[in-house]
């Protein structure tokens, strides 16, 4: 149980620290490390119930996209603050490395391997970002109907 907090926390100010680096605004700071926690943790529960490296991206991908949507509208910022440090955690960054390493050594099946799974990963991350915008975009357009429909009714 220890273990797990210490990885939280480390992806807390994983994401975080990213934040900085990218100089976002204090007042966001936070809130982009929870978002960053929010999605891998929902990343962590499905690799932990075996559902397979595409869909712990795709789901932990939308999970963050989807809070970033809420913590865009609570704090009155764009959500795109929130979206990239809160992806840092899902970033496969492992993956590529060892890609790399295998081209530069020579083992191009293994390279070719590690590179097939960046793609897998980083295309589930970004399904799940474009999800969760459709997401808003449906909300959007419904409490848009809800709106005409009060106005039409006075």
């Amino acid at each position: 149980m220890t273990y797990f907090i210490i990885k939280v926390i480390c992806v807390y100010l994983a994401s975080v620290g990213f934040g900085i680096i990218v100089n976002l605004p204090h007042r966001a700071l936070n809130v982009a490390g929870i978002d960053g926690v929010i999605g891998w943790l929902i990343y962590y529960m499905m690799m932990q119930a075996n559902g397979g490296i595409g869909s712990a991206n795709f789901l932990g991908g939308l999970g963050i996209g989807i809070c970033s949507i809420i913590f865009a509208r609570f704090k009155k910022m764009p959500a795109i603050l929130f979206d990239v440090p809160g992806l840092v955690p899902l970033v496969p960054g492992g993956q590529a490395y060892n890609a790399i390493k295998s081209f530069a050594t020579g083992h191009y099946q293994a390279a070719f391997s590690y590179l097939s799974e960046v793609i897998w990963i980083a295309g589930a991350i970004a399904l799940g970002f474009i999800v969760a915008e459709l997401c808003l975009k449906i909300d959007n357009k419904i409490r848009r109907s809800i709106r005409l429909k009060r106005v039409s009714r006075k």
